[in-house]
């Protein structure tokens, strides 16, 4: 399966905001942002072109397309059916992308990144309604309980990130048990529950040209 696996620091400068795909890392001053807050390259310091239309609709769906880490097919096939179901296009593609297995993970804190939480499921650690799931991608729904496997509730990633886990935002869509280390989706989380600091309305007129 296809996968970025260059440098990701430099996505989160060429986006010009932290996208915490380091996990921990991006809360130190050992982040790239604040050690290099401009884009990466050889221009990066001194271009001043100001965007057009659709280079910002571009890079607002790079951003997102980054944070949730997809490749480009994957990301166009949610937008498809995001587009094919009722609503709002847009709040319909964040939904989808929130109720991932991958995000639901790092969104309950067991894995510091997204790309850790992938890391955890492919290797057999996460469980949904008491089945060992090791698809990302697996849409998870309402009611479900996300549980670490017994087996590794002791390792010392999932401990580490769970240390972390609640210092932030706290999101009323969700409720997790850190003694059980499970977590529920509650319900689909509305645009307004949904953290992610992107124009999801950018992304549908880049798509609808």
């Amino acid at each position: 399966m296809a996968r970025y696996t260059g440098p990701v620091c430099k996505l989160c400068r060429r986006e010009g905001m932290k996208l915490f795909l380091k996990g921990g890392r991006c809360v130190t001053d050992k982040c790239a942002i604040e050690r290099a807050a401009y884009a990466p390259g050889q221009h990066g310091q001194t271009s001043r072109r100001k965007g057009s239309e659709y280079g910002l609709q571009l890079r607002e769906k790079q951003k997102t397309r980054r944070i949730y880490g997809l490749m480009e097919k994957q990301f166009h096939n949610y937008f498809v059916k995001a587009s094919k179901k009722k609503g709002i296009t847009g709040e319909n593609l964040l939904q989808l992308l929130e109720c991932r297995l991958d995000n639901l993970v790092y969104r309950f804190g067991f894995a510091p990144s997204r790309k850790a939480a992938r890391q955890l499921i492919r290797h057999n650690h996460i469980m949904v309604d008491n089945k060992k799931i090791n698809i990302p991608s697996f849409n998870v729904r309402p009611g479900s309980v996300i549980t670490v496997a017994e087996s590794s509730q002791n390792l010392d990633i999932i401990r580490d990130a769970l240390k972390e886990a609640g210092k932030g935002q706290e999101l009323d869509w969700l409720r997790l048990d850190k003694v059980k280390l499970e977590g529920q989706l509650l319900e689909i989380p509305k645009r307004t529950q949904i953290p992610t600091l992107v124009q999801e309305q950018m992304i549908v007129e880049l798509y609808s040209k």
